[in-house]
């Protein structure tokens, strides 16, 4: 009968590969840390004008009744975005809320290219107080800024402007989540 042998092989220390391991691990936390911040763009407002519209629609029927007016509010922002990010960010949509100081929610979409043209043309005085748009599908490259004009339409009267409890703004990016920055009350 042989001999039994209880004998164990050498064990390997196994400190230094574990060690390495996250070592490694830790530097490619760091450096995606550091590539990626917390957030993915500053929005800042530069400038805001206002502008309010006041239509009477005359009734042209055989059937007496009264004339019909309309107060269109119209907001010009100048927005800021600075893209944080190392990869390019695509503006999906801009869009705002206005509370009243009567607690009344009013929501809007900006203006798109297409219907800036009409605007002006129908109201001129708003031309003046324009500048070139911020429109959404805009491409901003990676850590660059990009500033442009927001035109919002509010049913409403300048008084709800200047009166409001809050205003806010909020930029849809593709990819990224959106953003939302409050108008700086007058």
């Amino acid at each position: 009968m042989a001999d039994l042998n209880f004998s164990q092989s050498e064990r390997r220390n196994l400190f230094l590969p574990i060690a390495i391991a996250v070592l490694a691990l830790a530097g490619i936390a760091a450096y995606i840390l550091h590539r990626l911040p917390s957030h993915d763009a500053d929005l800042t407002i530069t400038r805001t004008n206002t502008w309010q519209a006041h239509t009477i629609y005359k009734t042209d029927t055989i059937v007496v009744g009264q004339d019909k007016a309309q107060d269109d509010l119209y907001v010009l922002a100048t927005l800021h975005v600075d893209n944080r990010l190392h990869i390019p960010i695509f503006i999906k949509d801009v869009t705002a809320t206005l509370t009243t100081a009567s607690g009344d929610l009013l929501e809007t979409s900006a203006a798109q290219k297409t219907e800036l043209p009409p605007l002006y043309e129908t109201f001129p005085a708003l031309k003046p107080l324009a500048s070139p748009p911020l429109l959404r599908e805009t491409t901003i490259p990676a850590t660059q800024p990009a500033e442009g004009m927001v035109l919002l339409h509010f049913p409403g009267t300048q008084d709800d402007w200047t009166h409001r409890k809050e205003a806010t703004l909020t930029v849809a990016f593709y990819h990224q989540p959106p953003q939302t920055i409050t108008f700086a009350k007058p």
